[in-house]
């Protein structure tokens, strides 16, 4: 049984979703610098350089060789610009369960990125690498992450009360945390089911991803 996931790039008709490179710490450092992104998951903050730097080289192809998951770059197909993340961590490699998260970069928010990336991560990992459970959490007050997994024909499944810590501003323009609950998800193969299609025709993207062995 394997326990790492390989090396491998994901492409659609709009995206590629590839391993960070050193090339990326400028758009990414600019990407975990905004609010939203400080409010919702554990960067640092402040997001500096050197945080970027060691997730690009260090943390995130630690997750991958550490058989925890795999972190991808999401690339726009054209112009190439960072213009997002996603994270497959929590591996559970006895019951091939997965959980997932994901950022987008506010300047490609509203483009439906979030959707087509995730979506084409669910299809390689349920038709390539049998999986059978992804699972996403999310805050209990951060609709744009839900309205991403009711995109993708997620389940909810329930809710871990006070699970969560989020960040909120406060007056004197710095940080405040607080606790929240936690919205459980779950998409399974057979959820998958003509929503392709369906987020194709809303966006106007390929539907089925292709994947390839990064030859590195």
């Amino acid at each position: 049984m394997n326990s790492t996931f390989p090396d491998v790039s994901i492409s659609t008709d709009r995206l590629v979703l590839r391993p960070f490179e050193e090339a990326d710490v400028s758009s990414l450092t600019e990407m975990m610098r905004d609010e939203l992104v400080a409010a919702w998951t554990t960067v640092p903050v402040p997001y500096r350089l050197s945080d970027a730097r060691e997730f690009i080289l260090r943390s995130a192809p630690a997750v991958r060789t550490g058989g925890d998951g795999i972190v991808f770059a999401v690339t726009e197909f054209l112009t190439q610009r960072l213009v997002g993340l996603v994270r497959l961590g929590h591996t559970d490699w006895r019951i091939l369960a997965t959980e997932v998260g994901y950022v987008t970069a506010p300047w490609a928010r509203g483009e439906g990125y979030a959707s087509e990336s995730v979506l084409a991560v669910a299809q390689w990992l349920f038709q390539d690498q049998k999986f059978e459970r992804l699972e996403l959490r999310t805050a209990a007050d951060n609709t744009a992450s839900q309205q991403v997994a009711q995109k993708l024909g997620c389940i909810s499944e329930g809710v871990l009360r006070n699970a969560w810590i989020a960040r909120s501003r406060t007056e004197d323009g710095g940080w405040a945390e607080i606790r929240t609950d936690l919205l459980v998800w779950s998409l399974l193969p057979e959820d998958l089911e003509g929503i392709p299609e369906q987020l194709a025709d809303a966006g106007g993207y390929a539907p089925y991803p292709d994947w390839l062995h990064s030859p590195r």
